[in-house]
Parts: structure tokens; C-alpha cells; sequence
């Protein structure tokens, strides 16, 4: 049975990654109360955990998805309509099948979504901040600009972006639907909207749960008006008066202890 690996814990956000076909990873991820990873909140954790991490150097399903078209300009929806059929949709790649999409389904994703190229193409990290693609994909201006900068500094120029070739969509007769990878950093980290039949295979399935807001705040504090503090939120409020050797760390592991 597919186990969850907890391996990035509460700081905002808490990540834990499933190596398994791509229904059961979901249902694992589900079932220990995650969700799929969006493309935000992977690039946020990356720049949060830094290009080294576990989650820097290996990539993983999103919860985006590349919506195919015949004769038509390809989609990247934030939602894949894959999410709400994953049994269907892995069952189809066990088959080496496309998993096409009904019209509803067409719709619905559209809703949330921006054009995707027809073709391969190359969008220089520097320019991440105006690019429509990459600030859509990342979660607006600052976010996309500052995940390009950490690239940059990690060495990386370009983020090249692959899709399926236009010959073999405009031969299909419905749309169908590719989840999006988010490829491990390296020099040339990509997004990857052709990944092939491989719903399948046991690849890394990553969830995400949100631990700020009222009900961790509080679990630390136990009132109704207190909020969640962070490590990084303790040191500067340490620092602001004068205190600078590392306790912050301290009182917030004393913190969880408590609690």
C-alpha cells in the first residue's frame, strides 16, 4: 500500500509527497486530509526550502493541467478536470489511452485557465514577472518575478515549456487532458504539459495543508484572537529588540511542545 511521507513540516504550509500511481496518490493524500500541490504553492515552497531541498531537487504532479483542443490553442487550467476523474483518468493511461474530456468538463476547467503554447518554447527566468504564462502559473506578478529570481540564483536562464505536438491533438476527435509536471531544478527546470501516458507509473504525487489561520492559531495559543507565528516571524520580532542568539527557534519548539 502506498505510504504518505510527511517531509516539509508546519510552516505555513505543510507538504508530504506519495510515490504512487496517480489515482492512489490522490486518495492517499486525500485520505490524511491534503491536496494536490498547485504551481504557486510549489514554487513557494521551493524558494521557502531552498534549491537543495527535497522538494528543489525532485519534481511532481501539479494540480494544473493542460486541457488539449483540436484545431484549437491548448489551455492551462488551474484545476484539471483529471482531479475530479483521476480513477478514469489513470485507468485510461494503464490502457495507453488519452483521457478525453465532455464537453461539461471542457467547460467547467476553462472557467480558471490562460492560453498554453502550440509549441515548445523557452521564457527566460528574468522576464517571469511579465510573461502571462508564468505569472498565471505562479500566482501573479511578485510571485512569478520573485520564483524567477530564485531560479536565476540557483543558475538556471530559462525555463524551457513542452507540450504535445500539434499534429498528433489536431488528429484526436475530443479534447483530452495532460497533467502538469513541474520538473526538479536543474539547468534547464521546466513545465512539462506533454507528459505522456504516465498516470500510471509510480511517480511522486505531492499534497499540501494550509496550518495558518484561526484554528492553528489556536492550537498554539488556545485563544480566539491570537494568530500563527512563524520561526521566521519569531526572529524578527526578536531581532526588533535587541535579541539575536537563535532562542527563537527555542521558544517555538517549547511552543509546539506544549501544545
Amino acid at each position: 500500500m502506498a505510504e504518505l511521507t510527511i517531509d516539509i513540516k508546519p510552516s505555513g504550509i505543510e507538504s508530504g509527497i506519495v510515490y504512487a500511481p496517480f489515482d492512489k496518490g490522490l486518495a492517499v493524500l486525500q485520505e490524511n486530509g491534503l491536496e494536490l500541490i498547485s504551481l504557486p504553492q510549489n514554487a513557494q515552497l521551493r524558494m521557502q526550502q531552498g534549491k537543495d531541498a527535497y522538494v528543489s531537487k525532485n519534481g511532481n504532479w501539479t494540480r494544473e493541467g493542460v486541457i488539449y483542443i483540436p484545431n484549437s490553442t491548448p489551455k492551462l487550467v488551474r484545476n484539471s478536470p483529471i482531479l475530479q476523474s483521476a480513477k478514469g483518468a489513470t485507468d485510461a493511461h494503464r490502457n495507453d489511452k488519452e483521457f478525453y474530456i465532455a464537453q461539461e468538463q471542457l467547460e467547467q476547467s476553462l472557467t480558471d485557465s490562460i492560453d498554453f503554447p502550440e509549441e515548445n518554447i523557452e521564457i527566460p527566468t528574468k522576464r517571469f514577472g511579465s510573461e502571462a504564462l508564468t505569472v498565471y502559473a505562479f500566482g501573479g506578478e511578485k510571485q512569478a518575478q520573485a520564483y524567477g529570481k530564485f531560479l536565476k540564483d540557483a543558475g538556471i536562464s530559462k525555463m524551457p515549456v513542452l507540450v504535445v505536438d500539434k499534429n498528433y491533438v489536431n488528429e484526436q476527435t475530443r479534447p483530452f487532458a495532460r497533467q502538469a509536471w513541474f520538473r526538479y531544478l536543474d539547468y534547464w527546470s521546466c513545465l512539462l504539459g506533454d507528459c505522456g501516458l504516465l498516470l500510471s507509473g509510480g511517480s511522486r504525487v505531492r499534497g499540501v495543508r494550509l496550518v495558518s489561520g484561526e484554528a492553528s492559531a489556536q492550537k498554539i495559543s488556545g485563544t480566539q484572537n491570537s494568530e500563527l507565528y512563524t520561526i521566521k516571524n519569531l526572529k524578527d520580532a526578536l531581532n526588533s529588540i535587541g535579541i539575536t542568539d537563535g532562542i527563537e527557534r527555542t521558544i517555538f519548539e517549547a511552543l509546539k511542545r506544549k501544545n
